[in-house]
């Protein structure tokens, strides 16, 4: 997607070799008419497929999720919470991931009531590097015996092992901007 690539290349800062810091249009700040035009490329990636949910994980996936949802005719959007709070249903899927960003563990929770057997879910996330995240969201939606249906990432670092560690879950990925590497403070596009 020629669009995002411009941006991070215009925008996008580069911390070390394994941080892109994309944070004043995509997860701080948000460029709303990029956002459209990423739920237009997923809608067409995932086009063939039926989707009931949208599922991702808070706070950065929630806005993207948003967006995304529209395209598919205002489906609901789904979102694991990372912390526990008293609000939440007792009666939640779980899965323990690991932030690559935070280097720490949590668990991730959503209510049984929002996702069910019935359910094909399309998973939406802003990053896609270790696989974690992904991962996790694949096993609360397994849990709920849902059908997932892909994952939709917008920046990948293919230099990560995220999309093989999905790919052997037998789950299909698609990212709109595939990184090849982060060296000398340059972003070097697949």
């Amino acid at each position: 997607m020629e669009a995002l690539k411009n941006k991070i290349l215009a925008e996008g800062t580069v911390i070390g070799s394994s941080i892109l810091k994309v944070d004043s249009f995509l997860n701080h700040q948000i460029d709303i008419k990029l956002f459209n035009e990423i739920g237009q490329e997923f809608k067409e990636k995932f086009a063939k497929e039926e989707v009931t949910k949208i599922l991702t994980v808070e706070a950065s996936g929630i806005g993207i999720a948003c967006i995304v949802a529209q395209y598919f005719g205002d489906i609901p959007v789904v979102f694991a919470k990372k912390h526990e709070a008293t609000n939440l249903d007792v009666d939640t899927y779980e899965a323990e991931v690991f932030s690559f960003t935070k280097n720490k563990k949590y668990k991730i929770r959503t209510s049984k009531k929002y996702i069910n057997l019935e359910d094909k879910v399309l998973i939406i996330d802003d990053f896609l590097a270790n696989g974690n995240a992904a991962l996790g969201l694949i096993e609360i939606a397994r849990q709920a015996e849902a059908k997932v249906v892909g994952v939709g990432i917008v920046i990948e670092k293919a230099f990560q092992k995220g999309r093989n560690l999905i790919e052997k879950e037998g789950v299909r990925v698609e990212s709109l901007a595939i990184i090849k590497s982060l060296q000398d403070n340059k972003v070097v596009f697949n």
